[in-house]
């Protein structure tokens, strides 16, 4: 039986009205591909070069492993052979094989950004036309649910003691302790403070630019005697171009996160308490931040921190988001230093 020109119409009205996209029925039709025919598929092999050389240096830097191991296991394959089941049973492998820290959660964390990893593969894959979505074995693999951070704001005297320790010990404790005294002071992640150059030092404003995860910038507020430090120590340490990386050793050479290593390795050491929590750069974050909160509301937090605005709470931070002043007013009472863009308070008078 042939269709007459009536039954077509009267399909192509009933698809419409179900949502239905006449393209969705053909099994194999193209997908963000208007050519006609679908790009050839690449192996697993082929297509993580392409991959890591379009997402950042730092994504690349964090699922490199992750895709190396896939490499290893499917590196000749093409990727739309690769199935959900495989991949599952390959973070679960990922998981047991983990190395294993004071830290360590079971290897939650390393299954996690395993499928992180898989699924960026295969994101690509879909947006070049070369799988349909509905295709994506990645997309069908849970992600191990991830336990809640044990990070906590540390007490004002045990910053004290890890200060001093900083300070004291080490082959370089004049360094240690400006990179312990910026992240307290700005909540920078490592990242950012690695990725800090000479021309991101406004003096005028005392502030920095602070370029951090997701190709995120923003102008933090420091203090007055930070921002003479961090001048000082790159015209006593830098090569003289502003382009370069601020932060170096004696002999010129910019640092590394093995610096961060040798940092807190050491404060681990002299520590009991720290070395029991495994401290890193990253609680001091925790501790400024959570300071701010409680004296100056989640609105000033967020904008400290540099979170974005989205999520769940979207509405909300609508209402209570916080400028550069608010987070230097909070600054400044932290270290007891005026802020030049903070704003002066004057005080109410009453009249009667």
């Amino acid at each position: 039986m042939t269709a007459t020109t009536e039954d077509l119409e009267a399909a192509r009205l009933l698809l419409s009205r179900l949502g239905v996209d006449p393209a969705d029925l053909i099994g194999d039709a193209p997908t963000g591909n208007t050519g006609g025919e679908r790009p050839p598929m690449p192996t697993l092999g082929e297509w993580i070069p392409v991959v890591a050389g379009l997402v950042s240096q730092s994504t690349a830097s964090s699922y490199g492993s992750y895709w190396k191991k896939a490499d290893a296991r499917w590196g000749e394959r093409p990727m739309d052979t690769i199935t959900a089941t495989e991949i599952k049973a390959m973070a679960e492998h990922v998981r047991s094989t983990a190395r294993v820290r004071r830290n360590s959660r079971g290897g939650r964390n390393a299954a996690e950004n395993f499928v992180a990893a898989m699924r960026c593969l295969y994101k690509h894959l879909v947006n070049d036309g070369r799988l349909d979505e509905r295709a994506n074995p990645a997309m069908r693999v849970t992600k191990p649910r991830r336990n809640a951070s044990t990070r906590r704001a540390l007490a004002s005297d045990r910053v004290n003691e890890l200060n001093d320790i900083v300070s004291t010990t080490g082959d370089d404790p004049e360094l240690d302790a400006l990179v312990c005294r910026l992240h307290e002071e700005s909540a920078c992640r490592r990242g950012g403070a690695l990725a800090l150059r000479r021309r991101d030092l406004d003096q005028t404003q005392c502030t920095i630019l602070l370029r951090e995860k997701g190709e995120t910038e923003r102008w933090q507020p420091v203090s007055p005697t930070l921002m003479r430090h961090l001048v000082a120590h790159f015209d006593e340490r830098g090569d003289g171009d502003p382009e370069s990386q601020l932060l170096r050793y004696a002999n010129g050479n910019p640092i590394t996160k093995r610096r961060y290593d040798y940092i807190f390795g050491r404060v681990q050491k002299e520590l009991d308490w720290a070395r029991s929590l495994q401290v890193s750069a990253h609680w001091l974050r925790h501790t400024t931040l959570t300071w701010v909160e409680r004296n100056f509301g989640i609105g000033v937090a967020r904008a400290y921190a540099g979170h974005a605005e989205s999520g769940s709470d979207l509405t909300t931070t609508t209402y209570v988001k916080a400028d550069i002043t608010e987070v230097a007013e909070a600054l400044a009472a932290l270290t007891g230093e005026p802020h030049p863009l903070a704003p002066v308070r004057t005080p109410r008078t009453t009249t009667e």
